[in-house]
């Protein structure tokens, strides 16, 4: 564990949410982990130990799913293997799994990519609603993304206040940081073990903002719209997975249908695997 970094417990009633708060966010439930990194972490070389512990310390066995997904880097030679490439992690997520690559959008320009299982013959899939939005940010305001940094904020409530995200989704219970000099990152939870995660990286030239949550949702165009409004990008990518039972699955078939006031799409894409339907869209700032 890094220096900085700082393990909390969210305690709901009977069950326990451990996170890991810091340049990277861990959520560990009784059936599900979810790690999200930025920068150089090399995240991909912690599946291993994790499945190792999992098997060791519980009666689990079987890894049922997969998603591993990103945004193409903005300077993929300062990564360490196995992140030099795409199809470095894949060939790494191979060695574990049989799984399949997928690319979203322009190989050339933004695109998103994907890994995830192939499904077992027998595997009936997750059988509970389950859902998972994902709005990635760039070409920030650099007023907005001035108030991540200590130049303009000593501590991170003060800008989870400042900025507007303790408003974003009420009801949210907040964990925050604020790095010197300037970078933030919040994870929240919801009772019912749903989740909240926002990463920025606020420097001029490189600007990012990462939100994503598995709130169920009939439609998230309205929390998209807050999003937008609160960050300014001048571009952002949505994804969104669903699965049949999630409320959250009418979105998916909606989306071909929603515009947001300043922006033109430039991407859609939708799809279709055996226990989840993925939406991909990519929007940038409208002429003026």
């Amino acid at each position: 564990m890094r220096h900085g970094r700082k393990a909390t417990v969210f305690q709901y009633g009977h069950r326990a949410y451990y996170v890991l708060r810091g340049e990277s966010s861990m959520f560990v439930s009784k059936s599900r982990i979810i790690l999200k990194t930025c920068g150089s972490t090399t995240l991909l070389k912690a599946v291993k130990p994790l499945i190792y512990v999992v098997r060791d310390l519980t009666d689990f066995d079987v890894v049922l799913d997969i998603f591993y997904s990103r945004k193409n880097f903005m300077r993929p030679e300062l990564q360490d293997k196995p992140h030099t490439s795409f199809e470095d992690e894949t060939e790494a997520l191979d060695q574990l799994f049989d799984g399949s690559a997928y690319c979203l959008g322009r190989i050339n320009r933004d695109c998103w990519y994907l890994y995830t299982l192939n499904p077992l013959e027998d595997f009936i899939g997750v059988q509970v609603p389950d859902q998972t939005l994902e709005v990635i940010m760039e070409k920030l305001d650099p007023k907005v993304m001035k108030i991540f940094t200590k130049e303009v904020c000593s501590t991170a409530k003060e800008a989870t206040q400042k900025s507007g995200i303790d408003k974003l989704m009420p009801g949210l219970a907040i964990d925050d940081y604020l790095f010197d000099p300037c970078g933030y990152s919040m994870n929240g939870l919801f009772k019912g073990g749903y989740y909240v995660t926002i990463h920025i990286t606020p420097e001029p030239g490189y600007s990012y903002v990462s939100f994503e949550t598995n709130y169920p949702q009939e439609s998230y165009s309205d929390l998209i719209n807050r999003l937008l409004k609160l960050f300014c990008p001048g571009k952002f990518i949505m994804t969104l997975f669903a699965n049949k039972l999630s409320v959250a699955s009418l979105s998916n078939c909606l989306t071909h249908k929603v515009d947001f006031k300043g922006f033109c799409r430039k991407e859609l894409q939708f799809s279709h695997f055996k226990n989840y339907d993925l939406t991909y869209a990519l929007f940038a700032k409208a002429p003026s």
